[in-house]
């Protein structure tokens, strides 16, 4: 399968088609379970259950996990929901199919979770725990689950609700093919935050036969002075203009990319959306391969990565 390519089919069809051990990291973020429909026939996110949800990314991440490199790296984004929620989404063709589990919203031509629970262990209202759900089941797959990093969104959805707090944060799992692979940390390094030289001899000695040392070093902190990239991210979540559906923060595939490869490694997304994975492999000189079923989509990251030089001959190949 040629690199630098986003193919306009269903991934798993097209993760097959991939040679083992020939990527270094996947960079991804799968559509939420019954948040959107897309109105593509195939799409993920539309199964009948949780449980159904979580079986189908195990059977894609387990040919993820063949495609990657003995030392590569999964990053996978995972958002929540609540049981009874009442997400409405567009396809009334969809509703007449699971009509016995989707409740007729209020709204003509949308559907919701159901508003009350008929699960045999999630409650209405419970958090139904997705991201940890798909983390567990792909550890018991085979994969090492190595981190859970927050996502801290500093500007979030507003939330009507007045029994618990306003949700801030999403998943962002690192998961290895092996006990040992590659991981650069100082690519993500950030400032050393602490006490400057200036900060400990400015302080009033206790019971000193001398008088202190005043001024006479630079307040400023050296940019050498690095420190291990924490564990929560504050990351923006910007809005594009020209899709009616959230996008990746491009902050986010950069420190997974910086970390989890090198220059003229190949990247992987399998839901590669409006192209936000592809774009930062561009930026740093990474290959890539990407899937994306919907072709509205597609259009919209061939022109993105137009504006950056690369020729739409060797962007599509449909089938």
């Amino acid at each position: 399968m040629e690199e630098n390519n986003i193919y306009a089919i269903d991934c798993l069809q097209g993760l097959r088609k991939i040679e083992d051990d020939s990527v270094q990291c996947c960079i991804t973020s799968p559509p939420y379970w019954k948040l959107r429909n897309y109105g593509v026939e195939g799409q993920f996110g539309l199964e009948r259950t949780p449980e159904a949800y979580v079986e189908i990314l195990v059977e894609l991440f387990d040919e993820v996990r063949r495609v990657l490199k003995p030392d590569g790296t999964l990053w996978l984004n995972l958002g929540d929901m609540y049981w009874g929620s009442g997400k409405v989404g567009n396809n009334p063709a969809y509703l007449q199919k699971q009509k016995e589990f989707n409740k007729v919203s209020a709204h003509p031509g949308k559907f919701g979770m159901p508003l009350t629970g008929k699960h045999k262990e999630i409650k209405d209202k419970d958090l139904i725990g997705f991201p940890w759900m798909v983390a567990f089941a792909l550890r018991k797959q085979g994969w090492y689950l190595r981190q859970d990093i927050i996502w801290h969104k500093p500007n979030p959805m507003p939330e009507s609700i007045t029994d618990r707090c306003t949700k801030s944060h999403e998943y962002i799992f690192l998961l290895s093919k092996n006990r040992k692979y590659y991981f650069d940390h100082k690519a993500i390094q950030t400032e050393a935050k602490g006490l400057t030289i200036r900060d400990r001899t400015s302080r009033p000695a206790r019971k000193a036969k001398y008088e202190p040392l005043v001024n006479c070093f630079r307040k400023e902190r050296s940019p050498d002075l690095k420190a291990n990239r924490r564990s929560v991210w504050s990351i923006t979540n910007k809005p594009f203009k020209e899709a009616h559906f959230a996008t990746f923060p491009p902050e986010i595939p950069e420190l997974c990319m910086l970390a989890g490869s090198k220059e003229r490694d190949v990247i992987l997304d399998p839901f590669m959306g409006a192209g936000t994975t592809a774009l930062v492999a561009t930026k740093l000189n990474r290959r890539f391969i990407g899937f994306e079923l919907n072709p509205d989509y597609v259009d919209i990251a061939v022109k993105r990565l137009l504006a950056t030089g690369v020729s739409i001959e060797k962007l599509i190949r449909e089938n």
